[in-house]
């Protein structure tokens, strides 16, 4: 793997991992919860509901998988850019709906088949138009600008 694509990946990762979890950390605040409920929800994903028993262990773990998803999901991205460059030059339509994509796989397909069992349905409409708008604005179009910088 070339430095610069690694690099990107890396930053691109760190950079929507962080304003995501940012983002949700705050929503999560203004119902009632924190960011140490939004961390352990994620390691839920591993550990089902007994996550919320395992205080900042869980929170810690949670924290960690996180950035490793939103990496991840930038690799995808980033390579999927080498291969088509409209995703490079048209960054801010095709980040955002990466933001989609990413959220449907993501509520619709892992959450799902995790330990956590979500039912991708049983969100309420505000909290469905909420995560979609931070996956839009928070994982997609950052990651997109990203790449975009990085691999001229």
């Amino acid at each position: 793997m070339k430095p610069q694509l690694l690099q990107t990946i890396l930053l691109g990762g760190l950079v929507a991992g962080a304003l995501d979890i940012t983002a949700a950390s705050i929503n999560s605040t203004l119902h009632g919860g924190g960011p140490v409920r939004v961390f352990q929800s994620v390691a839920g994903g591993l550990l089902g509901r007994d996550t919320f028993q395992g205080g900042w262990k869980t929170a810690a773990l949670g924290l960690a998988v996180h950035f490793l998803i939103a990496t991840v999901w930038m690799a995808l991205y980033a390579a999927a850019s080498l291969r088509l460059p409209v995703l490079s030059r048209q960054a801010m339509l095709c980040g955002p709906l990466y933001g989609i994509v990413v959220y449907l796989v993501m509520y619709g397909v892992v959450l799902p088949l995790s330990a956590y069992h979500s039912k991708f349905f049983n969100q309420a409409k505000t909290a469905l138009l909420t995560a979609v708008l931070i996956h839009i604005f928070c994982v997609g179009l950052p990651m997109a600008l990203v790449t975009r910088w990085r691999l001229k």
